[in-house]
Parts: C-alpha cells; structure tokens; sequence
C-alpha cells in the first residue's frame, strides 16, 4: 500500500512540475514576442532574437550595417531637430550622403 501511495505521490508530482514548466515556457514566449514585436523585428533578426531570448541567453542587439547605422543616426538627428514634411526629407537626404 505505501509503494502504491509512493508512486501515485511522485506521479503527480511529476505532473505538476510538467505543467509549472509548460506555463513558464508559454510565458517566456509571450515575452519575446513582446520584446519582438517592441524592437520591430522581423524575418533573420526577429528568428535570431527568438532562438537567444528563448534560449536564456543575453540578447544582443541586431548588427547593423554602416548605412543602416547612418540612417538610424540621422533618424535620431531629424526627431532632436524636431524636423518634418520637405525640411526632414531635406535634411535626411543631406545627412545620408554626408
């Protein structure tokens, strides 16, 4: 009788820990894809996000290249600059080929 009680104790114990792990993997999920979704990712940068941040690894930020650095740099320049309509496209066309 106590081998039975045992076992059916280890059972559901087991049980609930395979639910307490499914809960916190779905979690995990709904969190990368937030943070995902946050940063805009999307095709090789977005599956490569999801495969480090579901994997607990540090998240690094996505490599950019020389002119996506640039763009991102004159992108932030216009918003200070608080610059809209002709005088953004003005000043993004400028500060691109500079």
């Amino acid at each position: 009788m106590k081998a039975i009680t045992v076992t059916v104790s280890a059972a559901l114990l087991l049980l609930s820990m395979s639910v307490d792990a499914q809960n916190a993997q779905q979690d995990k999920m709904k969190s990368c894809n937030s943070q995902a979704k946050a940063q805009t990712l999307s095709g090789d940068a977005r599956k490569s996000f999801m495969q480090t941040c579901l994997s607990n690894q540090p998240a690094e930020a996505p490599k950019l290249n020389s002119q996506q650095q640039k763009m991102k740099q004159c992108n932030a320049d216009a918003k200070t600059r608080k610059l809209t309509g002709m005088d953004r496209k003005t000043f993004m066309s400028t500060c691109l080929k500079g």
